[in-house]
């Protein structure tokens, strides 16, 4: 994780390297009770996966830009509550990327994305973000 413009897809739940990284978030969490779900900490709202609540097709996405373990730079940072979730993330960038660059530069940051997708080809329809982006303070 200590290298240059470095690109992490994975939850939590599969690395601890990654749960460890995202404890420094006082924004947003990754939490679990009867299923996996985003806490924003500010406003204490919890975004449940569609897929687990009700059967449809969405889910919601983190996206952010963490620090390095080593403390010499960040990488990006894109997880789901379920696979498709990252995917979702990966949708919301290629639309907003520009938009995005200019709210946050190269400095941390997190927020959350909702997406939803067409159940048959798992094909992203839409993506959005629904919490404010929450910059860091290094």
């Amino acid at each position: 994780m200590n290298r240059d413009n470095h690109v992490v897809i994975c939850g939590p739940r599969l690395s601890p390297i990654i749960a460890q990284v995202l404890e420094g978030d006082d924004n947003l969490r990754f939490e679990k009770d009867h299923a996996w779900h985003l806490v924003d900490q500010h406003t204490g709202e919890r975004y449940r996966s569609p897929q687990d609540e009700d059967g449809s097709a969405g889910d919601f996405g983190y996206l952010g830009r963490l620090p390095r373990l080593d403390g010499r730079g960040t990488f990006l940072y894109i997880a789901g509550i379920h696979a498709i979730g990252a995917n979702g993330v990966v949708h919301f960038l290629e639309h907003n990327l520009a938009e995005l660059y200019r709210e946050v530069r190269t400095k941390r940051f997190s927020t959350l994305i909702s997406c939803r997708y067409n159940p048959d080809t798992l094909e992203i329809t839409e993506s959005r973000r629904v919490t404010p982006i929450y910059r860091h303070e290094s």
